[in-house]
């Protein structure tokens, strides 16, 4: 007589508690065993290795910031423990840090939008997939993906394209940091980032600034 398989382990992270306790309950209805329900991504980080999961679920936006702290933490959670399957279920693509997870990843890895899940047995076929080791992928996400490799100016926050415009305009980080009344230490941060964003290498400083505008002006 077959041994039947242990049912899948799974830990959520999401601030939401409505939605955080729906997918408990979902997953419990599923046959799932949900070995972790958390509010913020730290908490999760702390007790990961006490869950023993094969599954992960975490929203991309979570306290104390409200920005990447979920897709970062999967991103050290697949670094650590390569073996926990991860599901990123969020209303937001977080095209910059999904692409690092998604390369780094030979499978076990999801990443759906909230809004576009069409029905319970879908996210629940979801988490079997990823637990098997397959990927799951919202094709809007996909879409992202790609934009965002064909043109790396899309990963720019707002401010580093202000600053990127200003660099365009001819000034320099002191005149940026006047237009912008802001410290010539953010400027020359963003300005780091705009460097590094568009893959430009430290091949001097002036040369980077002339091919990141250029780079700016072609788009």
């Amino acid at each position: 007589m077959t041994k039947p398989s242990p049912p899948i382990r799974v830990a959520v992270a999401d601030d939401s508690v409505l939605l955080r306790e729906g997918l408990v309950r979902l997953f419990e209805e599923a046959g799932f065993e949900t070995v972790g329900s958390f509010g913020d991504a730290k908490g999760l980080l702390a007790e990961l290795d006490s869950l023993n999961a094969d599954v992960v679920v975490l929203d991309v936006r979570m306290p104390p910031t409200y920005r990447d702290e979920g897709v970062r933490a999967a991103i050290e959670i697949r670094r650590s423990r390569p073996g926990v399957g991860i599901l990123l279920l969020s209303q937001y693509v977080e095209a910059t840090y999904a692409e690092e997870l998604l390369g780094a990843s030979a499978g076990g890895v999801g990443y759906l939008l909230k809004d576009r899940v069409a029905s319970l047995d879908e996210l629940q076929d979801a988490v079997s997939r990823i637990a098997a080791g397959g990927t799951v992928l919202d094709p809007e996400v996909v879409r992202e993906l790609l934009s965002h490799r064909r043109d790396p100016l899309v990963t720019l926050t707002p401010r580093e394209t202000e600053v990127l415009q200003l660099m365009a305009e001819g000034l320099n980080n002191q005149g940026v940091a006047a237009r912008l009344v802001i410290g010539l230490g953010a400027v020359e941060k963003n300005v780091t980032a705009i460097f590094s964003k568009l893959g430009l290498d430290a091949s001097g400083s002036e040369h980077r600034r002339v091919l990141a505008v250029l780079r700016y002006l072609r788009s």
